[in-house]
């Protein structure tokens, strides 16, 4: 048993606090904001220019004029505010976001990420990753445990460009949740079904108890 992709951004979402700002990154983390839980108010940033983004709009609702960091479309709420892309980099550059979100293609033991491009292949660019990592509260990285070939993306030392050093603070992937702490890993939450034994085998880092 693993977790799937809406249980996982349900997850990462019990992580935003009451009143927080919070960025959410492409991918997964774009789920999040359908799983805010109940009696939590959040504000959600995006970097192309909202502050105030609700959730995914239903099918035949979608307006093509509003959409998020990613392009997808999403829906505006009663206090969504908009903004050139200067101003939404400032409040991130000047640590006015509590918290973000992001996908990932490989986390390190050690927090570092790397989540913007592969060698070779075609990239619209960086985005805003760099920025984020650099400038928010608090960095939760969502992805799938391994990748296609069922490598671990859980790593002792990043293989691909890095987003940023010592970045990270959580990880939660399809298996479990992890904390970065001093030496390594620590297993905060098993997704049911997974073992302790089954996740060290999956994961290439170090982890501490």
């Amino acid at each position: 048993m693993s977790w799937d992709r809406n249980q996982m951004a349900a997850i990462a979402a019990r992580e935003a606090q009451d009143g927080w700002y919070v960025n959410l990154g492409i991918g997964i983390p774009t789920l999040v904001s359908n799983h805010i839980p109940p009696g939590v108010s959040v504000t959600l940033q995006s970097e192309n220019g909202m502050l105030g983004m609700g959730p995914f709009p239903f099918a035949g609702e979608e307006d093509a004029d509003l959409i998020n960091a990613g392009k997808q479309t999403i829906t505006e709420l009663p206090n969504s505010a908009y903004f050139d892309s200067a101003t939404s980099f400032a409040m991130i550059r000047g640590g006015k976001i509590n918290m973000a979100i992001l996908g990932a293609m490989e986390v390190s033991e050690e927090g570092d990420l790397a989540n913007w491009m592969i060698p070779g292949k075609l990239v619209k660019g960086m985005g805003g990753a760099m920025d984020l990592v650099a400038g928010v509260g608090r960095v939760v990285v969502v992805m799938d445990h391994t990748n296609k070939a069922g490598e671990s993306k859980v790593l002792k030392r990043c293989t691909l460009p890095l987003t940023g050093k010592a970045v990270v603070d959580r990880v939660i992937t399809n298996l479990g949740v992890l904390d970065v702490v001093p030496g390594g890993l620590k297993i905060v939450e098993l997704a049911e079904g997974v073992s302790k034994e089954q996740f060290r085998s999956a994961t290439e880092a170090a982890i501490v108890d």
